[in-house]
């Protein structure tokens, strides 16, 4: 099987960062395209706020938090010449966000951390990484 177009779902952990290296092993191998992908919740943080609805400054400061690190990560595409596009999405579901959009755009892989920045290590799998796993269609690899 080969995979043309990978999306690696990041969220600014190690194992996120983890992922996109795996990503980018299996993109040299099969010459494919990576895409990085961030979702923000709107309403995570409203309540802090004694807000109904999303603070734009704080998503303002959270996406230029997000493309400092997509920075990053265009280096390493780059040095290892693969095709890179990034993509940041606002949406009440970060599971929901990940399996439409990787619908969507046609990915025929999705590799993604195990845990993210809301994982317990108590848990066996974080919640994002099996809600994507167990939605999405096409198949999935989950980085330790």
């Amino acid at each position: 099987m080969l995979f043309q177009n990978i999306l690696v779902p990041v969220d600014l952990s190690d194992q996120s960062t983890r992922a996109f290296k795996v990503a980018l092993d299996v993109a040299k191998k099969y010459n494919s395209k990576v895409t990085i992908l961030t979702c923000i919740e709107e309403y995570a943080w409203h309540h802090l706020y004694y807000e109904l609805k999303p603070n734009s400054q704080l998503l303002k400061k959270q996406k230029k938090v997000v493309k400092k690190h997509f920075e990053k990560l265009e280096l390493l595409a780059e040095k290892n010449n693969i095709s890179l596009k990034s993509k940041i999405l606002t949406s009440e579901s970060v599971v929901n966000a990940i399996v439409t959009f990787a619908k969507s755009r046609k990915h025929d892989l999705v590799i993604i951390g195990s845990h993210g920045r809301t994982g317990l290590d108590k848990w066996l799998l974080g919640s994002v990484a099996n809600g994507v796993s167990q939605k999405t269609k096409c198949p999935i690899l989950i980085v330790k």
